[in-house]
């Protein structure tokens, strides 16, 4: 195995955090190229080309998603077994699969999907591009789907009200995405906000810096040990990551690798949304991680 990064995982992860953690002011953005193509106020068939608003959609009105993107956590939600798959993996959508379903909508990502929405976009497709990088993004963007395909989110809303911590838990972490470079995130990122949400004091959050991910900062052994939070949440994308850091000088010097505070995280839920239940699953561990 590789001791840094494969360039396709690299190459996913900045795709997450773009499409997930992008700093901007909007929840969705229409990009009609033809002119007169616009968003419809409704939609019959809609194909989803994220993990998330096809778990999205499917909560709401699981008749009118017509196509949904491939790889894992899709082939592994109940919920999205049988419809179409329109892509493989992280590689764009087959455009061709996508007008075989005869869309009326199309809901992509804010980032990788503009070449894709052009091209449907000049097929008389209408494209919505999302992001998401705090609750309120995914909030407001589950009443816009809601809407969209005329159905009622307040279970689903109400669902994501349970995943919180009503009081600060008092313990700083620090989240690591990656080795070479090392990188955090800070508060402009979904990692960010999900550790807000539950009371974990973001020992990055105003954190500033050179990196090519949004939300994202590089920070040196030097500045990790300076920081030395009470937990470290490592994300573990099949690099071993944990591994990896285990076996760096500065390892064993942190508090939390010393009081056994190291916890391991899936990619999705924590840098990646990725699906609700993903989401639940994060979100149940650092409750834990809180409550201690």
């Amino acid at each position: 195995m590789n001791r840094y990064l494969s360039w396709s995982r690299l190459q996913g992860f900045a795709l997450w955090v773009v499409i997930s953690l992008v700093m901007a002011m909007t929840t969705g953005v229409v990009s009609p190229i033809e002119p007169g193509l616009s968003q419809p106020r409704s939609a019959q068939r809609v194909v989803a080309l994220t993990s998330l608003s096809a778990d999205i959609l499917s909560r709401l009105d699981r008749q009118k998603l017509v196509g949904v993107p491939g790889g894992a956590l899709m082939a592994n939600n109940p919920r999205l077994q049988g419809i179409p798959t329109i892509s493989a993996g992280r590689t764009q959508p087959n455009l061709e699969r996508i007008v075989a379903l005869k869309p009326d909508l199309a809901i992509g990502a804010k980032n990788f999907h503009e070449q894709t929405a052009q091209r449907l976009n000049q097929l008389k497709i209408p494209t919505l591009l999302l992001e998401t990088r705090t609750w309120e993004d995914l909030e407001a963007q589950t009443r816009q789907l809601a809407q969209i395909v005329g159905a009622n989110p307040q279970a689903l809303l109400a669902q994501y009200q349970q995943l919180r911590r009503d009081r600060p838990a008092g313990v700083s972490a620090l989240v690591l995405a990656s080795r070479q470079p090392i990188l955090t995130p800070n508060r402009n990122s979904w990692a960010g906000s999900m550790l807000a949400r539950f009371g974990l004091q973001n020992a990055a959050a105003e954190l500033q810096g050179s990196s090519p991910f949004q939300g994202y900062v590089s920070i040196s052994p030097e500045r990790l040990l300076q920081t030395n939070p009470d937990v470290l949440l490592v994300v573990e994308t099949g690099d071993r990551l944990q591994e990896q850091l285990s076996r760096e000088p500065f390892w064993q010097r942190l508090k939390a690798v010393q009081t056994k505070q190291v916890y391991g995280f899936d990619y999705h839920g924590l840098v990646n949304p990725g699906s609700v239940e993903a989401i639940a699953k994060a979100a149940a561990e650092l409750q834990k991680i809180a409550a201690r």
